[in-house]
């Protein structure tokens, strides 16, 4: 009987082990595994946030090797948002997993304000206060930026409305921040003299979109400072600029130290480096862009000056930036040190002609005119960015009457953050918007600032005061309902109707047509950008506002849009997308961004068209396309 008891239990015990064993044995292997392994495991890059969430939950051992500060969550944020890791130092303790919940968080709330921007302004520009929803963002800036450069770096031309916004809302923050910080850099004292700053917040200003760094550029010089080191110590190697510190600001007194500078510096950037004046495309502005001139190796006389001088004063020469007119030069000083100089005690270089060094009198040769003893002196920071943004200034009143002014209005931007006081930069930014047709609102607030500091320009302002208070009461108007009329003469060329299922031959998406323009109702900024003039017919031709099945609301063109009535189970398929959805799940852009109920009657079966409501009636009463009823209201057919 006990032998019996014994098999018994010998065939039932081991019965559970032996289900639960692979298990169990793969988790007492995997634990076993020396830290380093299980480590390695887990950074694999095939692992994703859930995964490892899951896999801390299994026993103490991975929950201690997924610690928040531990490397495993530092390689799950480092996978998916490679680009912030430079915002972190190695030395810096950072709660990886609570970093990557805020990131996370970031991103969600990004999306929702981007598809807000679409279905709020799809069909007008951006107002000045269009941006108060992302002027109080909780969490860092730099997240929501991440996420934003996200959706512009989307693959292919897929979602091109979001990309859109996507890009004014960075370029905004971007610009508000770069603004901020450029006048905390004005405020500093007059003996602060960081040329190569100033130049680079101008930089970013007029690039926002693009990956500019005082670090990064200041990398660059400083390998140039190098190559120059190299050089120099072949004519003295006991040079004593060859014995500074990164960083370090000391200076060499002897003249013919700093000649020996002067001499590596043109060899290196002139002859070693290829850098010269651009002389073949002398107004462009990337001449004044400080990466650029780095890139291209070329620029105008102030850029090249202050190139130059950056390096100079890196290497103990004290040179000094002199506003000429007509051509920026660098003094350095030959006098001796205490003595009472004039114009005639230094020597002149010309960085864009390639470091030549100048006497008074060549410096008026080069302009062709005598000029005062005043126009030879130095200029503090202010006055050098002053005359880099008059540049751009300037450039920017070049452009075609096609594009968005864009760099006209940076550079407004930008002297006005410097003098705000200027009355006829004022009453030029203005006049600028008021002809863009946008932030009428701010205009007023612009000209009655003017009507403040000089009373004497009432004529101009209350022009532009009148014109302006017309312009916001037509805007008022037209947000009542606009009958449109497939019958007028001036939409003969609209072919689909509202309600119809269409598909875009070029994108792939199904949608339904709401709302439909004679000619593209946007301005030159967003076609640009959309790339109308691809199709053969360009702006000039139907648009139509769409609601696609994924929810969201487009603009298209004719063209690439094709009726679906010819394919039955292609049409069910795109019906189905809008019929079986709630009504109040999706929001559509445009018409005060009403939601589809108010548009459409409710189907119970996939059919070639949506019936619209009263109110979507009201816009689009009447009209025919092939194959429908002629006489037949459009609405209801």
């Amino acid at each position: 009987m006990a032998a019996a008891a014994v098999d018994s239990a010998m065939e039932v015990v081991p019965a559970l082990p032996e289900e639960a064993a692979p298990e169990i044995a793969g988790l007492s292997c995997l634990v076993n595994l020396p830290g380093e392994v299980l480590e390695y495991i887990l950074c694999c890059g095939s692992l994703t946030a859930a995964d490892i969430g899951r896999v801390s939950s299994t026993c103490r051992r991975l929950r201690e090797l997924c610690q928040s500060s531990g490397k495993v969550w530092k390689e799950q944020f480092r996978v998916r948002w490679p680009s912030l890791m430079k915002h972190y130092s190695p030395t810096d303790y950072v709660n990886w997993l609570e970093e990557y919940k805020v990131r996370q968080k970031a991103g969600l709330e990004a999306r929702k304000i981007v598809a807000s921007f679409s279905k709020r302004f799809f069909s007008e520009h951006v107002p000045c206060n269009g941006f108060s929803d992302i002027e109080n963002l909780e969490g860092p800036e730099i997240f929501f930026e991440d996420e934003l450069v996200c959706i512009l770096n989307m693959e292919g031309r897929k979602a091109l409305t979001w990309k859109y916004y996507a890009k004014k809302i960075l370029y905004y923050l971007r610009q508000q921040k770069i603004l901020n910080n450029l006048k905390a850099f004005l405020q500093q004292p007059d003996d602060y003299e960081s040329y190569l700053e100033g130049a680079v917040y101008i930089d970013q200003y007029c690039n926002p979109l693009s990956d500019i760094s005082l670090k990064d550029i200041q990398a660059q010089i400083d390998s140039i400072v190098e190559l120059v080191c190299k050089t120099l110590r072949g004519i003295n190697s006991r040079h004593p600029s060859l014995a500074f510190k990164a960083g370090e600001s000391s200076m060499i007194m002897e003249i013919e130290l700093q000649s020996q500078v002067l001499d590596a510096m043109n060899y290196v950037l002139y002859d070693q480096l290829k850098f010269k004046g651009n002389r073949m495309d002398y107004y462009n502005a990337l001449n004044l862009y400080m990466h650029q001139v780095l890139i291209r190796r070329t620029g105008i006389p102030i850029s090249m000056s202050l190139l130059y001088l950056t390096i100079a004063r890196q290497l103990g020469v004290p040179l000094e930036p002199v506003n000429f007119p007509s051509h920026f030069l660098l003094r350095w000083c030959q006098g001796a040190e205490g003595a009472t100089l004039d114009i005639f005690d230094y020597i002149y270089i010309d960085a864009f002609g390639k470091g030549k060094q100048l006497t008074v009198k060549e410096c008026e040769y080069l302009i062709g005119q005598h000029v005062t003893a005043a126009l030879y002196g130095v200029v503090n920071v202010k006055k050098v960015l002053q005359r880099m943004v008059g540049n751009l200034l300037s450039l920017g009143k070049r452009e075609g009457i096609d594009q968005s002014y864009q760099l006209l209005r940076d550079s407004l931007d930008l002297y006005l953050a410097m003098y705000p006081d200027q009355v006829q930069l004022l009453l030029l930014q203005a006049r600028l918007y008021f002809h863009l047709g946008i932030w009428p609102e701010k205009v007023l607030d612009i000209l009655q600032h003017i009507q403040t500091l000089d009373p004497g320009q009432h004529g101009a302002v209350g022009y532009l005061v009148q014109h302006t208070l017309e312009h916001i009461e037509r805007k008022k108007e037209e947000v009542g309902v606009e009958v449109k009329l497939r019958s007028d003469e001036k939409h003969r060329d609209v072919c689909y109707s509202i309600g119809l299922i269409m598909k875009h031959k070029r994108y792939g998406y199904n949608c339904v047509i709401y709302g439909w323009d004679p000619t593209c109702m946007m301005g030159h900024e967003w076609i640009r950008n959309m790339n109308v003039h691809s199709l053969p017919h360009g702006h000039h031709q139907p648009f139509y506002n769409v609601l696609v099945e994924d929810g969201s609301c487009r603009y298209a063109a004719q063209e690439p849009l094709v009726d679906l009535n010819e394919s039955h189970d292609i049409l069910e398929q795109a019906a189905a997308g809008f019929v079986w959805r709630a009504p109040c799940d999706v929001r559509i852009i445009a018409r005060g961004g009403q939601s589809p109920g108010r548009w459409w009657v409710p189907l119970q079966r996939p059919t070639q068209r949506h019936l619209s409501t009263k109110n979507l009636a009201l816009l689009y009463p009447f009209g025919t396309t092939v194959g429908d009823s002629p006489g037949l209201p459009e609405a209801q057919l």
